[in-house]
């Protein structure tokens, strides 16, 4: 597969904002990532279903579909920015025109459900994304200095990003030792999940995989890790990454559990391949933004994560 690299934004270029998945509750966020965007010197052109709720989704499946389209077909807009995640996003997939995003690469930006279409995105196109503050959720109200620096850095910046770094100098650890270089691949495991047996998903052979949740109990982690495993991902990869799992330990002390850390050891302490832990990113902010598809290494000697490549063109 030919991987394309969006080209890299610059002061001035106009930023589209699209909802392929749920609405905030609050509405007033969406103008206040407006305004962010807009007090930065760039320009910025909502959807037109932005806003819309339809349930949990952000209105139907065909005017979540339309703003992703034309925001793709827009040659005006050099990024298209999600404003949150929550729901909705998979039921997108058999209706994308794939060779719509191929003609037209810009860089994309989101996180949580948006994974799917980051990763189908790839899968069918081979364009590189960006697993990433929303405009909504981390762009609205105060924004995280840490957040906006490595976001910026990476999207406009045509050098190679280097090393991840964790904010208030919390340490990148490993549970196993050696070395991988691979493409970065993952995000959100239950949407990482949700995908296997599909069309939509890519291939996962020699890749570092990254993965984060929210909201999930140790027990459900075990179910979509044992999936995993069963569907012989954790096979193909060359090195994994799991970054954040926040609020994912069982709260009620009359249940009987596992906790998250053991869960995790099951599957990857005595894992044959490099694995870390505790790169800041997921459901939390400050955090890190990680572009799916570039090449990176993993470093489980020294305990670091490199971005070998440009982003963006």
């Amino acid at each position: 597969m030919k991987i394309i690299k969006p080209p890299h934004l610059k002061k001035g270029d106009l930023i589209g904002l699209i909802s392929p998945a749920s609405t905030p509750d609050n509405l007033e966020r969406i103008n206040q990532g407006v305004k962010y965007f807009e007090r930065l010197g760039y320009r910025v052109v909502v959807g037109k279903n932005v806003g819309k709720f339809r349930g949990y989704l952000a209105g139907t499946d065909e005017e979540r579909l339309h703003d992703l389209h034309s925001m793709f077909a827009h040659k005006d807009v050099k990024a298209i920015f999600c404003i949150r995640g929550g729901y909705g996003s998979i039921r997108l997939l058999d209706k994308i025109d794939f060779n719509l995003i191929k003609k037209n690469p810009k860089i994309f930006v989101g996180y949580s459900d948006i994974t799917t279409l980051q990763l189908a995105i790839f899968q069918r196109t081979g364009l590189i994304t960006f697993s990433g503050p929303m405009a909504a959720v981390d762009f609205a109200g105060e924004v995280h200095p840490f957040t906006e620096e490595v976001f910026w850095k990476m999207v406009t910046s045509t050098k190679p990003f280097g090393k991840f770094h964790n904010p208030d100098n919390q340490k990148i650890n490993c549970l196993t030792k050696g070395k991988a270089n691979g493409i970065l691949l993952g995000g959100n495991l239950s949407l990482v999940v949700s995908l296997l047996g599909t069309n939509y998903l890519p291939k996962f052979d020699k890749s570092i995989l990254f993965l984060e949740e929210v909201e999930e109990k140790p027990y459900r982690i075990d179910r979509f890790f044992a999936q995993m495993k069963l569907a012989k991902i954790f096979d193909k990869v060359s090195g994994v990454v799991l970054c954040n799992f926040t609020d994912c330990e069982e709260t009620d002390p009359n249940k009987k559990t596992l906790s998250l850390n053991d869960v995790i050891g099951d599957y990857f302490e005595n894992f044959k391949k490099p694995v870390a832990y505790n790169l800041v990113y997921g459901h939390i902010n400050p955090k890190n933004t990680i572009p799916i598809g570039v090449k990176a290494l993993l470093d489980c000697d020294k305990k670091s994560i490199e971005i070998l490549e440009s982003c963006v063109s």
